[in-house]
């Protein structure tokens, strides 16, 4: 991982970059803001660690160049400790501000931190599968559409997220509290129907024989589960 420091002084350009490097990173070094925009077109830089006072191009000017650009995690290190620089800083889309002087076990902390969180915003995603299927129920959850047989199957939206729900959790247990906090996001009244009702709708969809269901299951005393039993 190679990061850019950017600041006048040599003697802290020299620490940082020392300090850096004992922790595994590959370092390169600039001594003004235009230098250092040289070394940011030219090189994958994955982080910066810029001061505000430098020569040709101040931390600012070179900040707004960098986010025109990049998302690359920036920390200003600065003896500008005024509230406005702060401010000002972080709204030009800096991720840290650290006055001088400062700790450089901060700083390298700091560093692995932004880095961190940075990479994990980077990672690719895994991607959940946008169909769910379960016997000869499929629900394609881009579409927010349910089918058996490949045949639409015209559900309601909270009877959608009904079966949605079971089919994502097959042959789990649910009692009537969990799945209407679960789909209708609110408190649970014991004396309720709702859920019961949705279950009927439900089950007189995706049954052949609604009396005799296939798929949604009563457990008595307990709720329901979807537990596909097959031909008979």
């Amino acid at each position: 991982m190679k990061i850019l420091v950017a600041d006048d002084e040599t003697d802290i350009r020299n620490l940082i970059k020392l300090s850096l490097e004992e922790n595994g990173y590959t370092v390169l070094t600039a001594q003004n803001g235009k230098e250092a925009w040289d070394i940011l077109a030219a090189n994958d830089v994955g982080l910066a660690i810029l001061d505000v006072m430098m020569p040709v191009m101040d931390g600012f000017n070179l900040l707004r160049k960098i986010r025109e650009y990049s998302t690359i995690p920036v920390i200003f290190l600065t003896a500008r400790t005024d509230d406005i620089d702060k401010v000002l800083a972080l709204g030009l889309g800096a991720d840290d501000y650290i006055s001088k002087p400062f700790s450089i076990a901060e700083l390298i902390a700091r560093v692995g931190a932004h880095l961190r969180r940075s990479n994990e915003y980077l990672a690719p995603k895994k991607h959940e599968s946008a169909t769910v299927t379960y016997g000869k129920l499929s629900i394609d959850k881009v579409k927010c559409c349910a089918y058996k047989d490949s045949v639409p199957i015209e559900l309601g939206a909270k009877e959608y997220k009904l079966l949605l729900h079971f089919m994502e959790n097959p042959e789990r247990v649910f009692t009537k509290q969990q799945l209407y906090q679960a789909v209708w996001d609110e408190s649970f009244y014991y004396d309720d129907n709702t859920v019961m009702v949705h279950i009927s709708r439900i089950r007189s969809r995706i049954e052949d024989d609604p009396q005799n269901p296939k798929y949604l299951k009563t457990i008595r005393g307990i709720g329901y589960k979807l537990h596909y039993t097959g031909e008979t």
